[in-house]
């Protein structure tokens, strides 16, 4: 029988509500089967919809499944930041003062409470109005693309090959393929048939001018799973800095743009701490409450 179970959505990386990435957060999931949690995700419609779960791994805080309208992920960026934020919301502590601990299909990622947000305001103390940013997992995939796939993507999203300055697989679970375009404004000319991606996660990234507010643009479609395009995407710019900054493309502290193309405004901040990338922004809970499952 379906009983209420504290329920929040959570908008994420934008200091101001309703213009980041929405994630539905179930904060009891305890005895809902996987169907169940499937249904629920397709219902809600949102690029992800995740499940809290009491910690199986020891060293966890608690035990994450993130799933979208079409499947399960083992990692993805915004629920990681949108859940943890939750979870303090309703009274959550932490092993680790100033660390959340989560347990998902990716092993365990840090969530680190930051004392700026990705303005580089102070944050504010409590749950609400906290900028946090998760420890990038590492890849699983990466590499160049083969080029066959160089060119069916970039003819995907209506470029030509010469418009491709760089490719890489930067998957870290939800398999990203990312194109480096020209600039800025290339990514957000792009015009993307999704079916045309052939199941491929694809990730775009263009330079801002430099003195622009941010470094960079980032688009990302995720079509197999039910996201056209998703709006801002933590998982893909977690594995973008892995590459871009590894390279020295970007210095190992940046921010990225993304969601103009959908109506968002989402800002990305990312830093290098002690050799590795985390990723963050600010988050804000919209809707609270209680879903009956």
């Amino acid at each position: 029988m379906p009983r209420p179970r504290p329920f929040a959505q959570v908008d994420v990386f934008s200091a101001v509500p309703y213009r980041g990435n929405p994630v539905a957060v179930v904060l009891d999931a305890q005895g809902l089967e996987t169907e169940a949690m499937q249904r629920f995700a397709a219902w809600t419609n949102l690029s992800e919809t995740t499940f809290v779960l009491p910690p199986r791994d020891p060293g966890a805080d608690y035990r994450l499944r993130i799933f979208t309208p079409g499947g399960e992920l083992p990692f993805a960026g915004h629920p990681t930041l949108g859940s943890a934020h939750a979870w303090l919301g309703a009274g959550g502590t932490p092993r680790t003062a100033g660390t959340v601990v989560q347990e998902c299909g990716a092993g365990l990622v840090p969530v680190r409470v930051d004392t700026a947000d990705a303005d580089g305001a102070e944050g504010a103390e409590g749950a609400e109005g906290v900028a946090l940013s998760f420890r990038a997992p590492d890849l699983v995939r990466s590499g160049p693309l083969e080029e066959e796939l160089v060119q069916r993507l970039a003819g995907a999203a209506g470029l030509r090959r010469e418009d491709v300055l760089d490719h890489q697989w930067v998957d870290n679970g939800p398999g990203w393929a990312a194109l480096r375009l020209a600039s800025a404004q290339a990514v957000l000319d792009a015009e993307v048939d999704a079916r045309a991606l052939g199941g491929v996660p694809l990730g775009l990234v263009g330079a801002h001018p430099r003195g622009a507010p941010q470094q960079v643009e980032v688009r990302a479609f995720v079509p197999d799973l039910g996201v056209p395009e998703d709006p801002v995407t933590g998982s893909l710019n977690a594995g973008l800095a892995q590459w871009l900054t590894g390279t020295g493309v970007l210095p190992p502290d940046y921010t990225a743009a993304q969601g103009a193309r959908v109506g968002r405004a989402g800002v990305v901040r990312v830093r290098t701490l002690e050799g590795r990338v985390w990723v963050g922004g600010r988050s804000t809970t919209c809707v609270g409450g209680e879903v009956h499952l």
